[in-house]
């Protein structure tokens, strides 16, 4: 109950956000915004206030802001209606949802980093592998590396990044500390072939040593912890768009990547036993990749969206009333078919864990 406490939040505070970021737009520009949903199906609750009635459903999966002449059907040419505003003012109103999404994640990983203590692995060698550099250059067990390629390292993290942008085969100058005195060693890096996050081989340059896994754990003032935090969101950025192409051009499975309701349940049951920091760091995660998910050029998302505005641009004039209830139909069979996949992937998953 509490895992399912916790989804029930998350998915909230996501949904929320990003109605909320349509909302804020549309009022900005004078739109008369008539329902502001969290969920969908029957309502549980709902209440008005002024023009606006907020609700919440019984279907926690969704959410959505109902604007006064948002589609075609009921558009009457009035003032205060979303169609008859301009195009840079709809397409400010659909991607201020995504945008809020994104802007919340990034503020979850600013306050993981601020309020709590991250911890990391410090640079403390803890074995060597036979056959490589470092232990022919005298590197022992025991030593703390504190300079590499003439860079300074203070954890593990900032000697991976720098020996595995380096080609098999170059120099890297490394500088230890052993029984108080420092050592400087050159190195020259060996080919190793590794399996990255996506399953793809590539050939990276390594000197062979093991973390002593000794922690050390760091706080991080208002601004380091900003910095983190964009460096964070940055990361998982690129890693999902580099996800998504991989997809689209077949170097990962389906199977291997996409997961449904079912599915993040079950990794939101996992993150709940480690703690708020977990459920925080779930919370970014999701709200990011629901940000980028969402302005995929695909109709009926907000990317679709607005790329028909772009389009309607560039015509002069809207798409008729036909040709947009065809590219809505397109979007929401191709929405409902990932939507079956992905439930079916989660239902493979749940019985192979059994």
């Amino acid at each position: 109950m509490f895992s399912f406490f916790v989804f029930l939040i998350i998915v909230g505070v996501v949904i929320i956000v990003h109605e909320f970021g349509h909302f804020i737009i549309a009022k900005r520009w004078k739109v008369r915004v008539d329902e502001f949903s969290v969920g969908f199906g029957p309502k549980i609750a709902k209440r008005k206030r002024n023009e606006t009635e907020y609700s919440i459903s019984a279907i926690p999966l969704g959410g959505y802001v109902k604007m006064a002449g948002d589609n075609p059907e009921e558009f009457k040419g009035k003032p205060y209606e979303f169609l008859a505003q301009p195009c840079g003012a709809r397409a400010q109103v659909i991607f201020f949802g995504p945008l809020l999404n994104y802007f919340l994640g990034f503020l979850c990983f600013c306050f993981i980093y601020l309020a709590f203590p991250t911890p990391m692995i410090t640079t403390k060698v803890g074995g060597l592998v036979e056959g490589f550099p470092a232990g022919d250059a005298g590197i022992q067990v025991g030593d703390t590396v504190i300079s590499l390629g003439g860079k300074k390292v203070d954890y593990w993290d900032d000697i991976q990044a720098i020996i595995q942008n380096k080609k098999a085969g170059s120099v890297v100058n490394m500088v230890v500390v052993r029984d108080g005195l420092s050592r400087r060693v050159a190195l020259k890096t060996k080919a190793e072939e590794i399996e990255d996050i996506f399953g793809q081989k590539r050939s990276i340059g390594l000197i062979g040593i093991k973390p002593a896994e000794e922690i050390k754990e760091v706080r991080y003032g208002f601004l380091e912890s900003v910095f983190q935090g964009g460096r964070k969101t940055v990361y998982l950025t690129a890693m999902t768009y580099k996800a998504l192409w991989s997809m689209v051009t077949g170097k990962l499975s389906l199977r291997d990547s996409l997961a449904g309701p079912l599915g993040f349940f079950y990794i939101t049951s996992k993150y709940a036993k480690e703690g708020i920091v977990a459920i925080l760091h779930l919370l970014a995660v999701l709200s990011i990749n629901l940000c980028i998910f969402n302005l995929l050029p695909l109709p009926v998302l907000d990317g679709g969206h607005l790329v028909l505005l772009a389009l309607e641009k560039i015509r002069g004039r809207r798409l008729s009333p036909q040709t947009d209830m065809v590219v809505t139909r397109i979007g929401l069979s191709i929405i409902i078919a990932l939507a079956i996949i992905a439930t079916g992937i989660d239902l493979m998953r749940l019985i192979g864990r059994k």
